[in-house]
């Protein structure tokens, strides 16, 4: 696991499986989305994805998240998917007498 994932906290219990993705890079922006949410999470096998390029396609990179923080960690997760954190291209701040700056 990297530097940028949560820091183990044995009081939330062990890590347990979220969700399994097949792009590092889907993980990691994950992992960002869960964290600033609150809750703690972490990534684990996008290094061994990269490293074996050829097996890419059945190796999964897991997002993990401390077995007390699943059920907030899964709210998150489908309110993401909803897209309920989606930014608006053109907020009502940005737009004045409704032409763009």
């Amino acid at each position: 696991m990297d530097e940028l994932n949560s820091g183990y906290s044995p009081e939330l219990g062990d890590w347990v499986t979220l969700t399994t993705v097949f792009q590092p890079l889907e993980a990691f922006m994950l992992r960002g989305v869960l964290q600033a949410a609150g809750v703690p999470a972490a990534v684990a096998d996008a290094h061994l994805v990269q490293a074996h390029g050829l097996l890419a396609p059945a190796i999964p990179v897991r997002v993990l998240v401390p077995e007390r923080c699943k059920v907030q960690a899964e709210e998150v997760l489908a309110a993401f998917h909803r897209g309920d954190f989606r930014l608006d291209e053109a907020g009502e701040d940005d737009m004045k007498d409704g032409t763009l700056p």
